[in-house]
């Protein structure tokens, strides 16, 4: 059976993460390459396996969190729709059953908080792992002083964490925020849209979400 740890020697998805990680360097977003895609692969295995979920269906949420951004090689808009047709095209080409190539294409294909939705429990647990992945080593400006409102939220975050609970089926999103690079404010300014969405693949999961800022409860 295919498993995430094949992709990671594989030139054609290495050469597509790498080059799309270019393209969002070339416009000023933040890291989406290597150490990204491999937090969210494990991340989203760790959500479903930590939940009781099958241990299959924690190893597709590992391949969808480690393929879900390879559509930035296409374009950042629309992403995660042309990333679903490649990671089929890929996966159809590695063998792997039809049935586990829909699922993974619908959980990539969802991801973002454009367009997407929970429609399955490999996506709902992608969507967290990948909202969840904010923190200063993503931002690739050097210079405090051109930092725009993306720089400055990820650069304030000195750590991100996802606690889950199983026995009280609560999720909970825990960070901590230098308030003086960038006020509590202006985060949910930029992410107010992707903290709803992690609450929606939460209830997806039949969990809770919490969000914890500074040790405040906020969500």
């Amino acid at each position: 059976m295919l498993e995430a740890a094949d992709l990671k020697h594989h030139p054609v998805v290495q050469g597509f993460i790498k080059q799309g990680n270019a393209h969002l360097e070339a416009i000023g977003y933040t890291d989406h390459g290597q150490v990204h895609v491999a937090v969210v692969s494990r991340l989203s295995r760790e959500i479903l396996l930590k939940l009781k979920y099958p241990q299959r269906m924690a190893d597709l949420a590992a391949i969808a969190g480690y393929l879900h951004d390879i559509g930035n090689v296409i374009n950042r808009n629309g992403h995660s729709q042309s990333g679903a047709l490649i990671a089929w095209e890929l996966l159809h080409r590695m063998r792997m059953p039809q049935n586990e190539i829909a699922v993974v294409c619908a959980a990539i294909g969802n991801h973002d908080e454009g367009s997407g939705q929970p429609v399955n429990e490999v996506a709902a647990a992608l969507i967290l792992a990948d909202k969840s992945h904010v923190h200063r080593n993503r931002v690739r400006n050097s210079d405090v002083a051109t930092f725009d409102i993306h720089d400055r939220v990820n650069y304030a975050v000195e750590y991100s964490i996802v606690n889950i609970d199983a026995a009280e089926r609560v999720i909970s999103m825990e960070m901590a925020i230098d308030t003086e690079i960038c006020p509590v404010m202006e985060y949910f300014e930029i992410f107010m849209s992707r903290m709803l969405m992690c609450r929606h693949a939460a209830d997806f999961l039949k969990c809770e979400f919490e969000l914890i800022i500074n040790g405040a409860k906020l969500i």
